[in-house]
């Protein structure tokens, strides 16, 4: 019979957890895709800025249509580029609302433009809705740090609000 050598087993410690070079690995990758995916997030984000601060501009305009036909008043509409906001107010103060377009966006212009007169795109402008008669041409353009535009306008026809992009020039 062969005899066998028995001696004491001795067995690596189990290792656990990661070592430096993985870890650093691992960080490399996040941030290489941090650094791609970054400008398409902030663009999107751009977007969206813009997206909602035109919607809250015509949420502004209906309320103001609405309110001139419920309560049989005169609506007065004032937009002020050089305060980056938007008012509607009623005669007897029943309809007070403001709203500051955020920093990041801006009032580039109101329009169309008056005739006979130099326009100027600081100058804050006035609209008045009449109870029951066809609603100003108002058209507000808002514009992204990025140069993205949108125009919201009100149709005198159709008395709606549309909301498009703006191409740029």
């Amino acid at each position: 019979m062969p005899t066998s050598k028995v001696g004491p087993i001795r067995s690596r410690p189990q290792q656990r957890g990661v070592t430096l070079i993985e870890l650093l690995l691992v960080v490399t990758i996040m941030a290489l895709l941090a650094a791609v995916t970054y400008p398409t997030a902030a663009s999107g984000l751009d977007s969206l800025r813009l997206r909602t601060a035109s919607d809250r501009v015509m949420s502004l305009l209906n309320l103001a249509l609405d309110r001139a036909d419920q309560l049989q008043q005169v609506v007065e509409i004032r937009i002020s580029p050089s305060d980056n906001a938007i008012s509607a107010r009623s005669v007897d103060l029943s309809l007070n609302r403001t709203f500051e377009v955020p920093a990041p966006i801006r009032i580039v212009s109101s329009g169309p433009p008056l005739p006979n007169q130099t326009p100027s795109p600081a100058e804050p402008r006035r609209y008045l809705i009449y109870p029951g008669g066809t609603p100003p041409r108002i058209g507000i353009e808002l514009e992204s740090p990025e140069g993205r535009r949108r125009r919201i306008s009100a149709d005198p026809i159709t008395g709606s609000l549309h909301s498009e992009v703006v191409s740029s020039q």
